[in-house]
């Protein structure tokens, strides 16, 4: 095991909550792509909400795990969450970056994001996993 990784081995993804925000569920989207797909074995997730309510052991896995932070718009409530908490974030992304390097991919909607929306979810999924294995390889 390399120091980067835990004792269990797993990266925390932890996207915005973004509920009725299109770029919320793009973020949402890419993540359960990464933690179920593309890389299952090194990576999950956890609940933001209860990380932001302090929940005990929701707490503790982000202080003893890697995060990443997927966030929707310039609230960054991913990323801030995570680092009140005293969190480990080892990186974080903005969905906005991601559609600004590919404006023809603007999602439809909230509840479906339609063919172009789910090719930005694919690419900033890319993106993670690529970190995923960055930050493995430390």
């Amino acid at each position: 095991m390399n120091n980067a990784m835990s004792k269990d081995g797993k990266l925390f993804v932890i996207p915005c909550s973004g509920i009725g925000k299109a770029l919320g569920t793009v973020g949402r989207t890419a993540m359960y792509e990464v933690v179920e797909k593309l890389r299952p074995n090194e990576t999950t997730t956890v609940c933001l909400p209860l990380l932001t309510i302090g929940d005990e052991t929701v707490l503790k896995l982000v202080r003893n795990n890697p995060c990443i932070s997927i966030d929707g718009c310039p609230f960054q409530c991913a990323n801030k969450n995570i680092e009140a908490s005293k969190g480990r974030l080892a990186a974080s992304f903005m969905v906005t970056d991601v559609l600004r390097e590919n404006r023809d991919l603007k999602p439809e909607g909230v509840a479906e994001l339609g063919p172009k929306g789910l090719k930005l979810s694919s690419i900033l999924a890319q993106k993670i996993t690529e970190k995923v294995d960055e930050i493995n390889s430390r």
